[in-house]
């Protein structure tokens, strides 16, 4: 095999829908291999399991890392084949800063630095617990996790709207409850900054505990805020659901193609499996209108 085929066949298995049965084998593989990863370092982190199992852990991480390097090598040597990529140095460059390969990237940098540096033991294990990023590797894998990246894109001018409400709604019910309780409760109240703390916890959830009015006016503007909060802070809910049901019905008309012959309703994947021979001109067939009445 030549070695321009080589590195088209790597291509396409590591290309979204190009890969074939071998392209989702190698997916649910990395896939499995990346849970088993996040096991591994929850584990390593129960000191029984730790001092019981460190030679397998180790030799696990070492493998792990092995595939996750290799994978991340042969995305970057065989991405000159993509029409956009195609410059071996500039098209190699900003493949390598795309985010997803950043990602990659973390998830195995920390092996390295800790086997070539002499490095603190507590920031080794910092390091170490880097290794958790490789859980964003899925997202490279799975359909709806790019959905959810591509509902973030859409939506993100309403999300950050949104967020600058709730971050001066934060701020004014702080400063509310600053004026109403300093003076029964200096040392908790003692400023505005130290009233945000009781403001992010009655807005986003019932209250931690350890800060909450005692006075009449205090109690009734608390609970006035916790009321408007639960509203306030349920938009960017709203406006990620309303993006993702756009979302799907976008992909459902993509989905849906027409017959130029008949207009009969056609999806794409049945429409693309039916072309006899590469190349056809689908809109100047007739073949089309038989096989789906067929």
């Amino acid at each position: 095999m030549k070695y321009t085929d080589v590195k088209l066949y790597a291509y396409e298995v590591f290309a979204p829908r190009l890969g074939g049965q071998v392209g989702k084998a190698v997916d649910w593989g990395i896939i499995g291999l990346i849970i088993i990863n996040i096991v591994a370092v929850l584990l390593e982190t129960v000191d029984p399991i730790a001092n019981a199992y460190a030679g397998e852990l180790y030799f696990f991480e070492v493998v792990s890392v092995f595939v996750f390097t290799l994978e991340y090598l042969g995305r970057i040597w065989s991405i000159t084949e993509a029409r956009d990529h195609e410059n071996p140095l500039t098209g190699r460059l900003r493949f390598m800063i795309n985010p997803m390969m950043l990602i990659d990237l973390i998830a195995i940098l920390p092996f390295y630095l800790a086997s070539i540096f002499a490095i603190d033991t507590r920031f080794l294990r910092a390091l170490r617990l880097v290794r958790v990023v490789r859980l964003l590797k899925v997202a490279r894998y799975s359909k709806s996790m790019r959905s959810f990246g591509a509902v973030f894109r859409s939506q993100k001018e309403k999300l950050v709207i949104a967020a600058f409400a709730d971050m001066i709604l934060l701020v004014i019910a702080s400063s509310i409850m600053y004026q109403l309780e300093h003076g029964a409760q200096p040392e908790l109240f003692s400023s505005i900054p130290a009233a945000l703390w009781w403001g992010a916890m009655t807005l986003t959830t019932v209250g931690y505990g350890d800060m909450y009015p005692i006075t009449p006016m205090g109690q009734v503007a608390g609970s006035l805020i916790a009321v408007f909060g639960i509203g306030l802070f349920a938009l960017p809910a709203s406006i990620l659901a309303a993006g993702f049901i756009q979302d799907s019905q976008e992909e459902d008309e993509e989905a849906k193609l027409e017959c130029p012959n008949c207009g009969t309703a056609v999806d794409s994947s049945d429409w693309v499996s039916a072309i006899p021979t590469p190349g056809l001109d689908l809109f100047a067939s007739d073949w089309l209108c038989a096989g789906m009445k067929g």
